[in-house]
């Protein structure tokens, strides 16, 4: 397989400083060479360009950063797109997961895709509901055409995934409001409970079917708090109770198997937060395992 790595080094849409390094903590642990020995062809395309964070202004308490968060997802959605033309599968290391508005969106174009969203939390707020500001709890909703339209209209105008298409896995913390929104525009949500009772494999199976019904091939977004935080500590916003360290490579496993992958994002590493580079080095491993590596 033909990859191209991007790194997206914003932590604008994030409540706390240092997600902006973790795409360097990830290209660190090893990324590039681990998926060299699988045989893939890997190019680094580097880090977009945004602004730096000293520069930033928080002008809307309702959503903070908002010009410089468009800004990130413009220059990573060019860069995605000319992965994309190059015929490469586009590795997108975050950063906060407000990237997810670029790299999603530039994968989304001219197609109909599916996404399984792998995360803690459900990203579905918009600033009616947000009760942060922080616009790394936002993009799904706006991908699925829902919040300001600066947000839902950004690259191209109108939505970029049909909410009955999106299958969101690992969920533990969802805001009151934003369960609401999830339920009235038909997103398929699973959270440690389904797991829990019905076992990772089937509930990735069904992730996968709502994802690929109808659609041209599959993006996962991939944030490391959805493992529990003693395997991923260096996450900004942690909640107990999450996957554990198999449970994470069985979902990309499960995620490679199907053949309908397109596109990967990992974010929300903060090395700050971090011990000995273990989350890095975790997401490192799960790009592997989505990207066709096995035990046996």
């Amino acid at each position: 397989m033909r990859v191209a790595i991007i790194g997206a080094p914003i932590d604008f849409g994030a409540g706390r400083r240092g997600v902006d390094m973790g795409c360097s903590a990830i290209r660190y642990a090893g990324l590039q060479a681990g998926l060299q020995r699988l045989g893939h062809d890997v190019v680094d395309l580097g880090n977009v360009q945004v602004t730096l964070a000293e520069q930033g202004r928080p002008d809307n308490p309702r959503l903070r950063y908002l010009n410089e968060s468009i800004a990130a997802a413009q220059s990573l959605a060019a860069v995605v797109a000319t992965a994309r033309a190059d015929s490469r599968f586009p590795l997108v290391l975050g950063g906060d997961h407000s990237i997810a508005l670029g790299s999603i969106a530039a994968a989304a174009r001219d197609r109909t895709l599916g996404v399984i969203w792998v995360d803690a939390h459900g990203d579905f707020n918009t600033p009616d509901t947000t009760p942060s500001g922080n616009i790394h709890g936002m993009p799904l909703a706006a991908l699925c055409g829902i919040g300001d339209p600066r947000l839902v209209n950004l690259i191209y105008p109108g939505r970029k995934i049909d909410p009955h298409h999106v299958a969101l896995v690992g969920i533990r913390d969802l805001d009151g409001e934003e369960k609401s929104l999830l339920r009235t525009h038909g997103a398929t949500v699973f959270t440690m409970q389904h797991i829990d009772r019905q076992g990772l494999d089937q509930v990735m199976a069904r992730a996968i079917e709502v994802a690929c019904s109808g659609t041209d091939g599959l993006w996962a977004s991939v944030d490391l708090d959805v493992a529990d935080p003693h395997e991923a500590p260096g996450v900004g916003t942690p909640v107990s109770g999450g996957i554990s360290y198999r449970e994470a490579h069985l979902i990309m496993e499960l995620l490679a198997e199907s053949g309908k992958l397109v596109g990967l994002d990992l974010v929300e590493v903060n090395p700050i937060l971090d011990r000995e580079n273990v989350t890095a080095r975790l997401a490192a491993e799960l790009a592997w395992s989505a990207l066709g590596k096995r035990i046996y």
